[in-house]
């Protein structure tokens, strides 16, 4: 038998993904920011805020069903108090979110919407271990960041986003191993979602906004000064959120903004970061015009192997010419730390102090 060798180009051609890259023309998409003026960018905004809703289910995933509220657990942490409750965010969704809350800081109270990455949960951020146990001090890439935010004065509203801790589908009765070994079940509910129509992003963007709705019920809480921050999986959450939901004053993205083509579909990450038709989007240097002008600041390792620093600050300097459109020179920030995939937080929680 002989043996054929294959020149490089017919390697190349012979596999899927070559032809699909050679679709792939973020410049060329229908809703990619072309403004030039700020009056052009707020229409811009208007039409791609819609399309992107509806790309990503939230018609189909909306509801207005009564959250029904119920507090689960209340511990006092000394200087903070820390709340478990239970919202109804659809007719057949519960959500568990813990809700932090600083016992001297000045009523109102500015909140953040804290989003934790992948991992055990909501558990992850607030201090406890996987099996409920309280953690003295900080572990892991997310450190405890929910605690950190509620020190400087923040009410912090943790939900258990989709997928993770509790809200892990069940897989007990199916003679199969699927969505075992890890402490999450995106994968399944991400190819549920695209057979429904949706997707996972829209779903957590929807619990997000019914969060937010919720918060508002709380007369301790000053939505005026709301804020958003995630790291990860938590960072896409924060970046889709700020970009559908303008309650949203500020962000910090943790771990996440860069280019499309460089992280996300550039090796294995979760398929809980997919919208299907998203090319009609661009990349993210698009999307980040849907947060402007609102101020955010980008916290990047130089070690992060899922989102490559040369990416990111690529995408970091197409985010300011954005921002320029809108006269917004200066509110896109920066947090270049040495390190791999974590939160660092020497800046974060200053800038979402003085911006909110």
């Amino acid at each position: 038998m002989s043996t054929t060798i294959l020149d490089f180009r017919t390697r190349r051609e012979l596999q899927a993904a070559h032809a699909l890259w050679k679709r792939y023309r973020p410049a060329a998409a229908p809703f990619a920011f072309k403004a030039r003026t700020a009056a052009e960018a707020r229409a811009w905004q208007r039409r791609t805020r819609a399309a992107l809703a509806k790309a990503m289910g939230l018609d189909a995933l909306h509801t207005t069903c009564a959250l029904k509220p119920k507090l689960v657990e209340r511990v006092d942490k000394g200087g903070y108090l820390r709340e478990k409750i239970l919202l109804r965010t659809g007719p057949d969704a519960l959500m568990p979110v813990y809700l932090l809350l600083p016992k001297k800081a000045r009523r109102p109270l500015p909140a953040v919407l804290a989003f934790h990455g992948h991992g055990y949960g909501a558990k992850e951020i607030v201090g406890l271990w996987e099996d409920g146990n309280e953690r003295a001090t900080p572990d892991g890439y997310q450190r405890d960041f929910a605690i950190e935010l509620c020190a400087r004065g923040f009410a912090v509203a943790v939900p258990e986003i989709s997928c993770f801790g509790e809200r892990q589908t069940d897989f007990s009765h199916l003679n199969t191993a699927i969505g075992q070994g890890v402490p999450y079940t995106c994968t399944h509910a991400s190819m549920l979602a695209f057979h429904l129509g949706v997707s996972v992003p829209g779903m957590r963007v929807h619990d997000g906004m019914r969060l937010a709705d919720y918060l508002e019920t709380r007369r301790e809480i000053d939505m005026a000064r709301l804020g958003a921050m995630g790291i990860s999986g938590g960072g896409m959450h924060t970046m889709f959120s700020t970009c559908i939901d303008t309650r949203i004053k500020a962000c910090v993205i943790s771990g996440y903004y860069s280019a499309f083509k460089d992280s996300i579909l550039a090796m294995a990450h979760c398929v809980c970061n997919i919208v299907p038709g998203m090319w009609r989007f661009g990349e993210m240097r698009d999307l980040i015009g849907l947060v402007a002008p609102r101020p955010v600041l980008i916290e990047a390792g130089s070690y992060d192997p899922i989102f490559p620093i040369k990416a990111v600050k690529r995408a970091v300097t197409e985010a300011e010419r954005v921002y320029a459109v809108f006269s917004a020179q200066g509110k896109v920030e920066t947090d270049y730390f040495e390190g791999r995939h974590r939160i660092n937080g020497a800046m974060a929680y200053d800038f979402l102090s003085r911006e909110l």
